[in-house]
């Protein structure tokens, strides 16, 4: 296996990449966690135990992987306390296994009534957040005005930097949006807490993660979220505040390109797209109902409902581009079984667009287009339990080979259950 890889999804978030970082993290020293924050949810089957994760990376159920927060990811401290606290209730070591970086961003109180706020004020043209302050968040650290985990340690310091921080956005909740004031009070005690429980897994992680890799220990990089959430090549404004593609990694965990030698994509085998923001191939008929009972299509993080539809090759092809994938893996392919029809979007029908948008991803462009679809031929035989991709049916080979052709990518894993064990190996050298 390749000693750094990263493992990004190639679609709008919710493609089981945390699946597929459990699967390869056996044989990684340590699991990075390089963008976003608890507004992503990674779901793991584990002997028939779920354990959904926000924070903590994937590889955590792990005795060997180190699993790490990288500075770009930013921490709200009441969640990642609550994660930690759960999974040493199941016995996991928490205070072996994590380390967070000192340069994290806080997400505090403010950021979290600030992004209800403007989401209440912006009437009928709601982003779709989590809710979960992430956007604030990121602002500030672009501001330069953050609270991080390094301040956490100096008491003073730290609740200096909160009454300022506060006050700023208090004068914006309660001048612009008519919304309440929120008394800093509870979030100072919540970081003394904080920094009690933190002290002993706050570290330098560069230093840590370049000492790994010279040592010549295998590093997965894990994304959040996935590529057309991107805010810079994404379906803008539609999009998370972070870089979800794989060049995230330099910027975010510190470890610059020369130094990875795998990009891992992760697609579904249909789409689907949590919040609001444009979706060409969304499915409002039972072919959707049925995508979405069949593969349980619920956010792990809120709950809400996925909004279901068929493989966009269009903007997979988009994805794989910008990340510069060297292999795909599949996810979710089970859920197909018994469609007498499957169908693939391999082309964008432009006619009724107005000429002066540019052909990008972005929201204004995709809003407008309608999918030119492929249609291929459905399968009756279940494939949950296949472990081998010539024992597939052949309507089922067929489909994974068009994908290929499509996306110019070859197709290295198929997951066909929510188990760890339920998948088709296609290359022995990266799932060893």
């Amino acid at each position: 296996m390749a000693r750094s890889v990263v493992i990004v999804g190639l679609q709008w978030g919710d493609e089981g990449k945390g699946k597929v970082v459990d699967l390869m993290s056996r044989d990684a020293l340590a699991v990075v966690r390089f963008q976003g924050g608890d507004n992503a949810g990674h779901t793991l089957v584990v002997e028939g135990q779920k354990t959904v994760l926000h924070l903590v990376p994937s590889g955590i159920l792990h005795e060997s992987a180190l699993s790490v927060i990288a500075h770009g990811v930013v921490v709200a401290p009441d969640s990642l306390m609550s994660e930690c606290r759960m999974l040493e209730g199941r016995g996991i070591p928490i205070r072996e296994r994590l380390r967070v970086s000192m340069e994290c961003p806080l997400v505090l109180a403010c950021h979290k009534a600030l992004d209800a706020a403007r989401e209440s004020h912006s009437g009928g043209e709601k982003i779709g957040t989590t809710l979960r302050g992430i956007g604030p968040a990121y602002e500030d650290k672009v501001a330069r005005r953050s609270v991080r985990v390094s301040d956490v340690f100096d008491a003073k310091l730290c609740e200096s930097k909160i009454d300022e921080l506060f006050e700023y956005h208090n004068h914006a909740l309660v001048n612009y949006h008519q919304a309440d004031a929120v008394d800093p009070a509870a979030t100072k005690s919540l970081l003394a807490e904080f920094a009690e429980f933190l002290e002993p897994l706050a570290c330098d992680t560069v230093a840590m993660l370049h000492q790994i890799r010279r040592d010549e220990g295998t590093i997965l990089f894990e994304g959040a979220q996935g590529t057309m959430l991107d805010v810079d090549v994404g379906t803008y404004p539609f999009v998370t505040s972070s870089n979800t593609v794989a060049g995230g990694v330099a910027t975010g965990a510190g470890v610059g390109p020369r130094h990875i030698d795998q990009v891992l994509g992760v697609v579904k085998a249909y789409a689907t797209r949590v919040g609001n923001g444009p979706f060409p191939t969304e499915l409002f008929d039972s072919d959707g109902r049925r995508l979405a009972d069949h593969g349980n299509e619920f956010g792990a993080t809120t709950g809400r409902p996925r909004r279901c539809g068929w493989l966009d090759a269009v903007a997979l092809k988009h994805a794989i581009q910008v990340n510069s994938v060297s292999k795909l893996f599949l996810t979710k392919f089970d859920v197909l079984d018994g469609f007498d029809r499957i169908r693939i979007a391999v082309d964008y029908d432009e006619s009724g667009i107005n000429r002066r948008i540019v052909n990008s991803f972005d929201g204004e462009y995709l809003s407008q287009v309608k999918p030119v679809y492929e249609d291929m031929p459905g399968w009756s035989e279940s494939t949950a339990h296949v472990r081998s991709r010539d024992r597939l049916p052949a309507e089922a080979r067929a489909y994974i080979d068009r994908l290929e052709e499509l996306a110019e990518v070859e197709v290295a894993g198929i997951s066909t259950g929510a188990e760890r064990d339920s998948m088709i190996c296609c290359d022995s050298e990266i799932f060893a």
